[in-house]
């Protein structure tokens, strides 16, 4: 019986150890999810504003549920970019770009999101900007204006397209990566789209 009991018990210890790793490595899964969309989020961006003569750097980026915050610096600006999963859940999309306004939960709370989800993604964003320095931070906050962005990197029309309708663009001066896109666009800010 001694040897029956110590093969039953090997037996069980096995099953628990094989049972252990593979909801280990379901874990490992499910913890990997945020760094692939953090590779996601961060492919869109640069895809979007990298150029040769200003690099991009993103950096960091905070994820909740369908919604993510990426912090962006390029030369001597910066700013914030309001991404969301798209409605398949297939690809990240910029919904707009802005500052500070994004670490504010009201603002996000505009955006359509849900007030304790725009909680948390503030709350988010607030511990991953505490370990920044504060030119870092100064360069984030360096972006004025929201700038309301389209599924594909663009800005969707708007009413009265004049500079006080696109003040976004305008008022956030050189931000080099978006005055390229502009000028893809057809230059100033009377530009057609």
């Amino acid at each position: 019986m001694t040897r029956a009991f110590c093969s039953a018990t090997r037996r069980r210890f096995a099953l628990t150890l094989t049972l252990s790793a593979a909801l280990g490595m379901g874990s490992l899964a499910a913890h990997a999810a945020p760094a692939d969309d953090q590779q996601a989020i961060r492919h869109v961006l640069m895809k979007t504003f990298d150029r040769p003569e200003a690099r991009l750097q993103v950096d960091p980026i905070v994820i909740h549920k369908d919604h993510a915050i990426a912090d962006w610096q390029q030369g001597d600006r910066g700013g914030r970019a309001l991404m969301r999963r798209s409605d398949d859940g297939r690809q990240w999309e910029i919904n707009l770009c802005a500052g500070d306004g994004l670490k504010h939960v009201h603002m996000l709370e505009q955006t359509g999101m849900a007030a304790a989800d725009a909680r948390a993604l503030s709350g988010a964003l607030a511990r991953a900007e505490s370990r920044l320095d504060k030119a870092t931070l100064a360069r984030l906050a360096s972006f004025e204006g929201i700038v309301r962005m389209g599924p594909n990197g663009e800005h969707p029309p708007v009413a009265g397209h004049g500079a006080a309708a696109h003040g976004g663009h305008d008022a956030h001066g050189s931000h080099a990566g978006h005055d390229d896109h502009k000028a893809q666009h057809g230059g100033s800010k009377a530009a057609k789209h």
